[in-house]
């Protein structure tokens, strides 16, 4: 019998499996941040011990850095606090890090990827639930735990009970004004936040294989909304000539040799997957959220489900069933995140608002996710693009994906956001989350309320 891609990965990274137990999976590459390190440091360093391997992890301050004035000391006490801990840390333990002022500084699951650090075949994890996000380069990819950090501090090795296998293929053209959020976003609510618990998802087929990398990063970087584990998508010449190059790439023979190898990560035509959904391209329409959880999702165009298991969640959201969210006023638009702050993201927001003006009603915020990022955006004149449209450009950092940092959404009033999560307060206490694509975000920058993107393209 074949073996799925997750089978391949998980197989030559497996050390021991202990009967009836876990197995001991070795860790390529671990990325930390201030969140969920502090108490991982100190606890090796009770116990008398050192990092087994530092140089195979990576740093970075994303969560609870500012958006504005990086260059200035951090207002906020807690967050001082646990970025100049993850400082102390990081030189006491000889582990490279990204920090503010570094120009490879920026949101941990955007600075992978762009850097080369993220590559095919590896596995990878962080103190992060959407570690999933590196799933779309053929990787093993998930979120760990704050005693499982110190657990690969001290062996470079998790102890993980090996996931089933689900595959997800989806085949044809998407529809104008579909793009990558909208994909998943209606798998989630098709299948339920908790629809492929316990699984690993792969993502297949011609529309997966059309995608560009950052499209397929947003789809794996959602896997986790859905319960899985992780996702992943099969690498391909998409994936190579994304990595080669980068500034931590393998080079020269390095390269050819590690290329060879990336050529054999797929799943084999007569491997079987616990559990297989098929989807057609055309059915997706430009997607929405209504409620607190990422499965709470409607076509931008449909109604809110009359179901008795929402009604908290509409209550929350001062929504009702049956209504339609189009031309909805909101006050907010965040355009950022994990999900939808690359380069790629930018630009379909530029090319859509490029010579016009945001609606007087509602307040943007474009958050890029990396320095280079911004950098980027910068050289191609996007920034001037966006401020010339009334958007305001922050720096780089997680913003208000979440309320952790000073970028929060006031009590009672709506964000359409490019970010992963809606729960409540998950963007300030009483904060109303919906989430959508960034150009469905910008659609609703330029009009106040929530419009149907396909409408202005």
């Amino acid at each position: 019998m074949g073996k799925t891609l997750f089978d391949k990965i998980w197989d030559k990274h497996v050390v021991e499996t202990i009967t009836d137990g876990p197995s001991v999976v070795y860790i390529d590459k671990h990325l930390i941040h201030e969140v969920t390190s502090p108490q991982a440091f100190k606890g090796i360093e009770q116990r008398g011990e050192k990092l087994f391997r530092p140089k195979q992890t990576v740093a970075t301050a994303d969560h609870n850095v500012p958006t504005i004035n990086q260059h200035l000391p951090i207002k906020d006490e807690l967050s001082r606090i646990q970025v100049e801990q993850l400082i102390n840390n990081c030189s006491k333990h000889g582990v490279e890090l990204y920090g503010l002022g570094h120009p490879y500084q920026g949101i941990v699951h955007v600075i992978g990827p762009e850097l080369g650090i993220t590559q095919p075949g590896m596995t990878i994890v962080c103190g992060d639930s959407h570690t999933s996000t590196h799933g779309a380069f053929g990787a093993i990819a998930f979120g760990i735990g704050t005693s499982e950090v110190e657990m690969v501090f001290a062996s470079q090795c998790v102890l993980q009970t090996k996931a089933k296998t689900m595959r997800i293929n989806i085949e044809g053209e998407l529809q104008k004004g579909v793009v990558s959020k909208d994909i998943i976003l209606y798998i989630i609510a098709e299948i339920s936040a908790s629809g492929a618990t316990g699984f690993f998802v792969e993502y297949s087929g011609s529309t997966i294989r059309a995608l560009s990398m950052e499209a397929r990063m947003t789809i794996c970087n959602m896997s986790i909304e859905m319960g899985a584990r992780g996702g992943l998508i099969a690498p391909d010449e998409t994936t190579f000539n994304y990595v080669k190059g980068r500034a931590f790439a393998p080079k020269n023979a390095a390269w050819e040799s590690k290329l060879a190898q990336w050529k054999e990560l797929y799943s084999d035509a007569d491997a079987v997957f616990d559990c297989e959904i098929s989807i057609h391209a055309a059915e997706i329409h430009p997607m929405i959220t209504y409620g607190t959880n990422p499965g709470m999702g409607i076509p931008i165009n449909g109604q809110i489900p009359q179901t008795a298991d929402n009604l908290k969640a509409l209550h929350y959201m001062g929504l009702e069933s049956g209504a339609s969210l189009i031309g909805m006023p909101v006050q907010h638009i965040f355009i950022g995140s994990c999900t939808n702050s690359r380069i790629e993201d930018l630009r379909e927001v530029a090319q859509l608002v490029k010579g016009k003006k945001k609606n007087d009603s509602v307040k943007v915020m474009i958050v890029p996710g990396s320095q280079q990022v911004a950098k980027q955006a910068n050289a191609e004149g996007l920034d001037r693009i966006f401020a010339e449209a009334g958007f305001q450009i922050r720096q780089a950092g997680c913003s208000a994906c979440l309320g952790m940092n000073e970028d929060k959404i006031p009590a009672g009033e709506y964000c359409i956001s490019t970010s992963n999560r809606n729960f409540e307060g998950r963007q300030g206490a009483g904060a109303r989350t919906l989430l959508a694509s960034p150009l469905t975000a910008a659609a609703a920058a330029l009009t106040g309320v929530v419009t149907d993107v396909r409408e202005l393209l």
